[in-house]
């Protein structure tokens, strides 16, 4: 069968595989796999396939050595639909050039373009001068038990990776006020990921004999509260050196400034936050209020009432110093703040040889773009891999515009072919090059 990765990314995308942990996305998994067998039967030939956390995939290529494994990871879950799409979710459909679906960019691309790349390099009679290892987690998107599954069994086999490359980065055009040139950042790190409850109980009762301060009005003060609260800013060594780095490709007044980042770390941090969203998360811990709960009918008042927040704790914080700050913020002890799920910043992985493979192979593949480090805010599988290697990268081979980016998680998630079948590219030259 003639390799057809851009058919093999559709098929992929077909397949619903929505992880909500009920059991009832199994068939959509098997579809999945089953194309994936299709597609790649090289790949499933001479490589070794565990199975790991119910769904979850775990490939070892064999290498000449396994002195330096490499472990490469894609996630094969996605998030529900929302919004309202041009096109069919989970159609897989090209139009102009553009590959449309849930899980073109967060994370079905990458994985088809690992896939893609393997295949064709056995097809080559290629053999990697280490092992090499896929690792393909089925649940990134709710608990990582997947990848948890999969640092468990590289565990007990003695694997060490010498580097872990996940989703995180990419080729990121508009990324940064005052710099035209694309970035190809390279996430060396990750904030935190915590999910956190508030809750307010008191008297309930019927909606014609209201009080005062009750249960959803001292929630909604809280919430108001929180939506006001100023995080502590900084500048992270990793975010210190991308500005560094892109300083060269800044309008002219920004150049001094980018370039002295380190000397100039504490008044850029105060400054990022004037600059949107997506500036302002590189110097500080984020607070989102997220689900809301309260009265079942419109005519009953309260007993109770509660919101979810979703915390990204800056690299350098800890768990513990943000909730402290929450209860100063809100100021009200009749709001519980319960951790329903913590999680701390990930370590700072090293700018060594390993870091310099992964640039070496963006500049090639890439040449507009700029690598450079920065901190990830949203989670990954890869940072349960910590537990077994110091360095853990995060980048997606893809050019993505701000509205592409904008467009995870959300409606009309894309991939341009032309795009796509240059991350295929990258994973030949990295897995070459070592």
């Amino acid at each position: 069968m003639t390799l057809d990765p851009v058919a093999a990314l559709q098929d992929a995308l077909r397949a619903p595989t929505v992880n909500d942990g009920s059991g009832s996305e199994a068939p959509a998994f098997e579809q999945l796999h089953a194309a994936l067998r299709e597609h790649f039967p090289l790949l499933h030939a001479s490589l070794e396939l565990t199975a790991v956390g119910g769904h979850g995939l775990l490939f070892r290529w064999p290498g000449a050595s396994a002195e330096k494994p490499v472990v490469l990871m894609a996630h094969q879950d996605v998030v529900p639909i929302a919004g309202e799409w041009t096109h069919d979710p989970f159609g897989g459909e090209i139009v102009d050039g553009v590959i449309h679906g849930r899980g073109t960019l967060d994370d079905k691309g990458q994985l088809v373009a690992i896939c893609a790349a393997v295949e064709g390099l056995i097809a080559d009679g290629f053999e990697p001068a280490y092992d090499v290892w896929l690792s393909f987690g089925s649940d990134e998107e709710t608990t990582g038990a997947a990848a948890r599954a999969a640092v468990e069994e590289l565990r007990t086999r003695g694997v060490e990776p010498w580097f872990v490359l996940d989703e995180g980065g990419a080729v990121a055009f508009d990324a940064f006020p005052g710099v035209a040139a694309p970035i190809g950042v390279v996430g060396v790190a990750e904030k935190g990921t915590t999910d956190v409850r508030l809750r307010v109980t008191g008297d309930g009762g019927h909606s014609s004999t209201p009080r005062q301060n009750g249960p959803t009005a001292r929630l909604a003060r809280a919430i108001t509260r929180l939506d006001r609260m100023s995080m502590p800013v900084q500048l992270p060594a990793p975010t210190v050196e991308m500005f560094e780095q892109i300083a060269p490709y800044a309008a002219k007044p920004l150049r001094p400034v980018l370039a002295n980042a380190g000397r100039l770390a504490p008044a850029l941090a105060r400054l990022l936050p004037r600059l949107g969203p997506e500036p302002a998360a590189l110097v500080r811990t984020t607070v989102a209020i997220t689900t809301l709960e309260g009265s079942p009918a419109a005519n009953v008042i309260a007993s109770a009432a509660s919101a979810g927040v979703n915390l990204r704790i800056m690299v350098g914080e800890t768990v513990a110093e943000v909730i402290e700050r929450l209860r100063a913020a809100i100021g009200d002890r009749q709001v519980e703040i319960e951790v329903v799920r913590g999680g701390e910043p990930s370590p700072v992985s090293p700018r060594d040889e390993a870091f310099a493979k992964i640039t070496e192979s963006i500049a090639e593949v890439f040449p507009e773009a700029v690598p450079a480090p920065y901190t990830v805010m949203a989670a990954t599988d890869s940072r349960f891999f910590y537990e077994i290697s110091d360095r853990v990268y995060r980048f997606a081979p893809f050019r993505m515009t701000a509205a592409q980016r904008g467009s995870i998680h959300a409606a009309d998630e894309n991939l341009r072919v032309d795009d796509f079948l240059d991350g295929i590219r990258f994973y030949r030259r990295l897995v070459e090059g070592l």
